[in-house]
């Protein structure tokens, strides 16, 4: 696998599974009132502490399981559970770093740290780490994805817990009723798109994320199917998401809304698609490793196989990243020490393995990463393969810009809606971001020089 950035202070520097490959939890103070600017206290170690899960109903069960294990482990620490849900996440903690309230650990991943971090609001976690049992016991590049993520001052602010890679699910029943070839090439993919598509029978042949979460989705299609390696130009100072082959990429696939997918796809975010998806009657799922056990609890082991992305131009397979997950412990928290203890736990070897395991995801323990349950979950081994092989490459994310989760959400999910209703262009939507990107860009470069 090769992993293409703008810089190199911005790359995933190794090539292990876990630089490209996605999770969350929190704590609050104890009187509550945390704001950004609130140094906070270390405290006793003890009392409680509340945790915000950043993809509630998605990995309540888990993170009880784990809060259950820790506090047999930790009888002088109560972790009080609060579950948010992903698309509410961001919001969330803005509200509370603007008027306090923030917890003393959170679900703090790769696309939120920058952001986070320029307000002043996380602790840095480099010293603390080496001096936890945790010391090089953390897959390597996830660390450093999450430093590069920072913002530029080669601190860390979160503690990897697992990491994601984006699959294509298919239905092998349908496939194979319908005579088609295993969609391991966009063309096959568009061909079976089309073929399993029969709108009054109610059965597609595809469901494309248009609700919230949906750039990324279409940024991962976009650069697949141009094979363009590297999100900034050869200066480094220009976007590469308007260049033509991208514009013609998002053409073509966002004219499958409605074609060959449900209308309701309009407003789905990924819990909507991929509930629509295990109903049944849709041939395929861009997703990631995440939804895996919910296909399994839905459809059997033998109805669908999760597969690495569709490759593209001269075979090659280009992949935009995913973000790395962890926790990272807000500065503003009356407890950092219990908080601390509590991320120490939820990473350690058993607990990183349980979690992965029921999420479908890539532990960021290394001792964890060998459990035997990898190997059997076939979507993370074709994953691990496809990118350990050669045959991938990565094309980075700016998550260090402190704008890129504002650009990457808030300000374009509406305006790609209006792509797939034909109402704005590929071309205006795609020129839009570039110079919201490259305006971030330079405002970013002017403050690191």
């Amino acid at each position: 696998m090769k992993i293409s950035n703008r810089r190199s202070r911005h790359a995933v520097t190794g090539v292990a599974l876990g630089a490209v490959l996605a999770l969350t939890a929190t704590a609050c103070g104890d009187d509550g009132s945390g704001a950004g600017g609130d140094k906070g206290a270390e405290g006793s170690g003890k009392g409680k502490i509340v945790f915000w899960d950043n993809n509630g109903g998605v990995r309540t069960e888990i993170w009880k399981e784990i809060i259950a294990d820790f506090e047999k482990a930790h009888p002088d620490i109560d972790v009080e559970y609060v579950g948010i849900a992903s698309t509410e996440y961001q919001s969330k903690v803005d509200t509370a770093l603007q008027g306090g309230g923030l917890p003393d650990v959170g679900g703090v991943g790769s696309a939120m740290i920058a952001g986070f971090a320029a307000q002043g609001a996380l602790e840095p976690l480099d010293e603390r780490l080496a001096e936890s049992s945790l010391d090089g016991k953390l897959n390597k590049d996830m660390v450093e994805s999450l430093k590069a993520a920072g913002g530029g001052d080669d601190r860390l602010y979160s503690i990897p817990t697992s990491a994601n890679n984006g699959v294509l699910y298919y239905r092998t029943d349908l496939f194979e009723k319908a005579g088609l070839q295993e969609p391991t090439t966009w063309d096959r993919f568009y061909e079976a798109a089309d073929k399993l598509t029969n709108k009054g029978r109610n059965e597609f042949g595809y469901t494309i994320r248009g609700g919230a979460g949906s750039i990324a989705q279409a940024l991962d299609a976009m650069y697949g199917q141009s094979g363009i390696t590297s999100f900034w130009d050869t200066s480094g100072e220009r976007t590469t998401v308007n260049d033509p082959k991208n514009v013609k990429a998002l053409e073509r696939y966002a004219a499958l809304y409605k074609k060959v997918t449900p209308a309701a796809d309009l407003n789905n975010d990924f819990t909507k698609m991929v509930a629509q998806w295990d109903s049944g009657t849709i041939g395929m799922l861009n997703h990631n490793l995440g939804s895996y056990q919910d296909h399994v609890k839905a459809l059997g082991v033998d109805k669908f196989r999760g597969i690495p992305q569709p490759t593209g131009p001269g075979g090659k397979r280009v992949q935009v990243s995913n973000p790395v997950d962890g926790l990272g412990l807000f500065k503003s928290g009356k407890n950092k020490e219990a908080a601390w203890k509590f991320i120490e736990f939820a990473t350690s070897e058993a607990e990183n393995s349980k979690f992965n395991e029921a999420a479908g995801q890539v532990p960021s323990n290394t001792d964890a990463a060998q459990a035997a349950w990898i190997s059997k979950a076939e979507p993370t081994k074709l994953a691990a393969d496809a990118l350990s092989d050669g045959s991938t490459t990565i094309v980075q994310l700016p998550y260090y810009l402190p704008d890129w989760n504002t650009i990457s959400k808030a300000d374009n999910e509406p305006n790609f809606q209006k792509v797939l209703l034909g109402k704005t262009s590929a071309k205006e939507f795609l020129d839009t971001m570039a110079e919201q990107l490259n305006t971030a860009q330079e405002e970013w470069d002017q403050q690191h020089g």
